[in-house]
C-alpha cells in the first residue's frame, strides 16, 4: 500500500468526524438557544399579565369611584332632595333615573325591606346584601348583583324618606360600566384575568384552564369585595433544568466550541480517545469536548427530586409557626411558598418511614391557598408521596376524603378562624392528627436537613370530592320535617357545601355570606366569639327562621343561635348529641373538654352514657378519641366528634346535620327543645393577654399555689390536665394556657350570679399578684 493511501484516509475519516461533530455542537447550542428564548418569551408574557391586571384594577377602582361619587352627588341635587323632603318615593326614583342618563332602574325602600324579605329569593340575595351594607354603614354600597335576568353593577345608599323616615335607594347600572376597562387592555393570550366576587367570576379573559391557580396573583379592588385573580402557565424549564439565561450561556459556549473546531486549523489540540477504536480516529467524542470549556452547573430537571439540602442551608423556617395542633403562620413573612415545600417534603418523609404513600390535599377560601397548596404539593411529591389534590374544600371534607380514597392520610391547606392573612396546615398521617411532638418532628426535620428525596417524584391527580361527601350524608340523614335554617358561613369555604348539603337532608335554607371570599369581607369566621353572631341572628328573626347555624373560615366548628337570638353554646349542644347517641349506644364513653358545663358530666350520667373530661384541643380529643373508642366528643370551641355513625374526625357541617336531624323528631320547637337542657350563669371564654413564652409557667404558678393546703381553693375539687379547673358545689372556674396564642385563657359557671361572681373574685384574686398592673377583664 502506498503511503498516501496509506495516510490519506485517516485524515478524511477524522475530517468527516470532526464535522460531525461540529455539526452535533451547532444543533445543540440551536436546542439551548431555542429553549432559552422560549423561556424568555414565557417570562415576558407573565411581566406582560401582570401590567394589564394593575390596569386593569385601577381602571375598575376608578369605575367604582366615580359611580359612587356620582350617586352621592345625584342625591345631594336640588330635584332629588326636593322628592326626598317631599316623601315622594316614586318622584325621588324618577329623578335619579333622569338625572343618571343610561341607569337601568331605580327603587327607593324603607330600611325595614319587607318587600325584600317577604320573598327573598326572587328579590335576590345579592341585592339583598348590597341593601343591607348600605344601610349598617350608612355609605354608598356596591356589588355586583343578579338582577334582571344577569349580572348589574348594583348601587345603594341611605336616605331620609322626608316623614316616612329612613329609606334606601337602589339603582342597577349596567355592567359594562364597571367591566368596559377589559376591553381597553389587552390580556395575553396565554394568560387569565378574571374580575372575581367571592367565589364568582364576573368576567374572564384568557386561557380559562388556569383558573384554578389565579388567587396566587389576585389583587384586591379597594375594599369593594372584588378582586382580579390572575394566571399563567408554568415556564417550562430548560435542559438539565437551566432558565432562560443560563441555556443562551450554554449555546454560546457550544457555538464557540463548535468554532474553534471548525476554523481553528489544528490550532486547539483534541484529547486523543482512550477507548478501544480504529487506531487512526482522533476525534473526540461529544462529552469530551464538552469539557474542553467550562458548562455552567445544571439545576435538577423539572419534575425531579432535588438532592437534599444540608442541615442549614435553605432550611431556615420560623420554629413558632408549628403550633400544639397544626402549623399556623403569617403569610409572607413565616409562611411562603418556599417553606410550604419544605413542610410538603418533611410531611411526605413521614409518611415513608411509615410506609405509606398516598396522601389527600385540600384548601380553604383564603387568597393564599392555591400557591401554598401548590408549593405543599410540589414537596409531598418530591418526597415520592403520591397526591390527589381535592381543590377547593372544608376541612371535614379533606378528612373525609382520606377514608373515601383509602389514603389514610391527608392536609388541609387552612387558616381556620384565623385573619385572613394566616394560614396553616392540619395534618393527618395514616389515620392519626398530628399533634405535640409530631409537629415538633416536622420541624426538627426540616432543621436537620432530614428530607426524604425519592428517585422520582410522586404521581399527582385531581378529584372533586364535594359531591359524594353530600351523598354520604344524605344517604343516612334526613329530617322528618323541614326547618327552616339560616346558614352563615362568614365567607368561609364551609359556604361552598352548607346550602346544598343542608337542602340534601330536608331544610329549607338561607343562606348568608356563603359566598367564599377569602378577604372575610363582612366578619370574623369564628362562631365562639358572640359579635360574630350578631347578622345570623338578626337574619334569622327577619325570615323568622327555625334556627341558625354558623360555620368558621374552615368549617369544622359549628355555633348556633335561636328563632329568639338566644346563643346556645357547644357544651349545651353536646348534651342533645350525647342523648341522641346514648340511646342506640347505652353506656358509651362521651368526651368533653376542660371548659365545658359542670352540667354536662351529670346530663351524660342520667342518660345512660360514661362522660370524661379531657384537655382541651381538637387533635388531643381525636387521640383520646382513638385510644378509648369514645362515640362521642365536643370541645366549647364547637368542634364536635361523632364516631357513632360517622368517622370520628371534628366535623361542623356533619354535626349541623345531625343536630337538625334530632330537632325535626320532636314536636317542640328547636327553642323549646333547648330550654329542656340543663343551663345555668357562665361566661364565654376570657382571654388575658400576656407575655410570648410565658402562658404555661404562670399556669403552673398558679397551679402550685392552689394546691397547698390553706389554699382558697382547699374546699373544691380540682382538675389539672390541662391548667387548673376548680369545681366547688355551686359552681366552677378554669384556667389554662393557650396553645396557639399567648393568652391566659378563663372561664366560670355559677348556679346563680352570687355564686358566679364568688367563683370569678377568687381566681381573680390568686391571679392579680402574678400579673401586676395587667387589666384582667372579669
Amino acid at each position: 500500500m502506498s503511503k498516501a493511501t496509506a495516510d490519506g484516509q485517516p485524515r478524511l475519516t477524522s475530517k468527516r468526524n470532526g464535522l460531525l461533530l461540529v455539526g452535533a455542537l451547532t444543533l445543540l447550542a440551536a436546542w439551548f438557544a431555542w429553549s432559552g428564548v422560549r423561556q424568555w418569551r414565557q417570562a415576558s408574557v407573565g411581566q406582560s399579565l401582570e401590567a394589564s391586571r394593575d390596569q386593569i384594577v385601577e381602571g375598575v377602582q376608578a369605575a367604582l369611584t366615580s359611580q359612587s361619587t356620582q350617586l352621592r352627588t345625584l342625591v345631594k341635587s336640588e330635584r332629588v332632595s326636593a322628592a326626598l323632603a317631599a316623601g315622594d318615593a316614586d318622584a325621588t326614583a324618577l329623578a335619579v333615573r333622569e338625572g343618571w342618563p343610561g341607569t337601568e332602574e331605580v327603587e327607593v325602600l324603607a330600611t325595614g325591606l319587607e318587600q325584600a324579605y317577604a320573598d327573598p329569593k326572587a328579590f335576590g340575595y345579592s341585592r339583598l346584601a348590597l341593601l343591607e351594607a348600605a344601610i349598617a354603614g350608612d355609605t354608598v354600597a356596591t356589588r355586583v348583583v343578579r338582577d334582571a335576568g344577569g349580572q348589574r353593577l348594583g348601587l345603594a345608599i341611605p336616605v331620609q324618606l322626608g316623614t316616612q323616615g329612613p329609606a334606601v335607594i337602589y339603582v342597577r347600572q349596567p355592567l359594562l360600566r364597571l367591566t368596559g376597562t377589559f376591553d381597553q387592555v389587552r390580556v395575553p393570550s396565554d394568560g387569565y384575568l378574571a374580575l372575581r366576587q367571592g367565589g364568582h367570576n364576573i368576567i374572564e379573559q384568557g386561557d380559562a384552564a388556569l383558573s384554578e391557580g389565579a388567587e396566587g396573583l389576585a389583587r384586591p379592588i379597594g375594599k369593594s369585595g372584588l378582586r382580579l385573580a390572575a394566571a399563567v402557565p408554568d415556564i417550562d424549564p430548560g435542559p438539565l433544568g437551566l432558565g432562560a439565561i443560563s441555556c443562551l450561556v450554554v449555546a454560546v459556549l457550544l457555538l464557540a466550541i463548535a468554532g474553534m473546531l471548525q476554523f481553528g486549523k489544528g490550532r486547539v489540540k483534541l484529547p486523543r480517545r482512550r477507548a478501544a477504536a480504529s487506531e487512526g480516529e482522533e476525534g473526540p467524542t461529544l462529552r469530551e469536548s464538552l469539557v474542553l470549556e467550562p458548562v455552567l452547573e445544571a439545576a435538577p430537571a423539572a419534575g425531579a427530586a432535588p438532592p437534599p439540602l444540608p442541615p442549614g442551608e435553605g432550611n431556615e423556617v420560623p420554629e413558632g409557626i408549628f403550633r400544639a395542633y397544626d402549623i399556623r403562620g403569617v403569610i409572607g413573612r413565616e409562611l411562603t411558598p418556599q417553606v410550604a415545600v419544605l413542610i410538603g417534603q418533611a410531611i411526605g418523609s413521614v409518611l415513608q418511614v411509615q410506609g405509606l404513600r398516598d396522601i389527600v390535599v385540600g384548601r380553604d377560601g383564603r387568597l393564599s391557598g392555591p400557591e401554598l397548596s401548590a408549593s405543599l404539593i410540589e414537596g409531598l411529591r418530591r418526597a415520592g408521596c403520591d397526591v390527589t389534590d381535592i381543590g377547593l374544600a372544608p376541612t371535614p371534607v379533606v378528612y373525609f376524603a382520606a377514608y373515601h380514597l383509602r389514603a389514610g392520610s391527608c392536609v388541609a391547606v387552612t387558616g381556620s378562624h384565623n385573619p385572613p392573612d394566616y394560614n396553616g396546615f392540619k395534618i393527618v398521617v395514616g389515620g392519626e392528627t398530628l399533634s405535640g411532638d409530631a409537629i415538633t418532628e416536622l420541624y426538627q426535620r426540616i432543621r436537620d436537613g432530614q428530607l426524604h428525596v425519592a428517585a422520582e417524584p410522586g404521581n399527582l391527580q385531581q378529584r372533586d370530592i364535594n359531591a359524594d361527601y353530600i351523598q354520604r350524608i344524605a344517604d343516612d340523614v334526613q329530617l322528618d320535617r323541614p326547618l327552616k335554617v339560616v346558614a352563615d358561613a362568614g365567607n368561609g369555604v364551609a359556604g361552598e357545601l352548607a346550602q346544598p348539603l343542608l337542602e340534601a337532608i330536608g331544610a329549607e335554607v338561607i343562606p348568608l355570606y356563603c359566598d367564599v371570599d377569602g378577604t372575610f369581607p363582612n366578619h370574623h369566621p369564628d362562631p365562639s366569639d358572640p359579635h360574630n353572631l350578631e347578622d345570623l341572628i338578626q337574619t334569622v328573626k327577619r325570615f323568622d327562621a327555625d334556627i341558625g347555624l354558623a360555620f368558621d373560615g374552615d368549617g369544622d366548628r359549628l355555633g348556633v343561635v335561636t328563632r329568639e337570638g338566644k346563643i346556645i353554646y357547644a357544651d349545651r349542644l353536646l348534651m342533645l348529641f350525647a342523648a341522641d347517641v346514648l340511646m342506640r349506644n347505652p353506656g358509651a364513653l362521651v368526651i368533653y373538654d376542660v371548659k365545658c358545663s359542670g352540667k354536662l358530666s351529670d346530663y351524660v350520667l342520667r342518660n345512660g352514657g360514661s362522660p370524661m373530661m379531657w384537655k382541651t384541643g381538637h387533635s388531643l380529643i381525636k387521640a383520646k378519641m382513638r385510644e378509648t373508642d369514645a362515640e362521642l366528643a365536643g370541645e366549647m370551641s364547637g368542634h364536635f366528634f361523632f364516631k357513632e355513625r360517622w368517622f370520628g374526625f371534628d366535623d361542623g357541617l356533619y354535626a349541623a346535620s345531625r343536630l337538625l336531624e334530632i330537632l325535626a323528631q320532636r314536636e317542640e320547637t328547636p327553642s323549646e327543645v333547648f330550654e329542656e337542657l340543663p343551663d345555668s350563669i357562665s361566661t364565654p371564654e376570657l382571654k388575658v393577654p400576656v407575655e410570648s413564652g410565658t402562658p404555661h409557667a404562670l399556669v403552673s404558678l398558679f397551679v402550685s399555689a392552689a394546691q397547698v393546703e390553706d389554699s382558697p381553693f382547699a374546699g373544691a375539687r380540682l382538675s389539672t390536665i390541662d391548667g387548673l379547673r376548680a369545681d366547688f358545689p355551686d359552681g366552677w372556674g378554669l384556667l389554662r394556657a393557650s396553645n396557639t396564642t399567648p393568652v391566659l385563657v378563663l372561664r366560670f359557671e355559677g348556679n346563680d350570679e352570687a355564686a358566679l361572681a364568688r367563683i370569678k373574685a377568687l381566681f381573680r384574686e390568686q391571679l392579680q399578684p402574678l400579673l401586676p398592673g395587667v387589666e384582667l377583664g372579669f
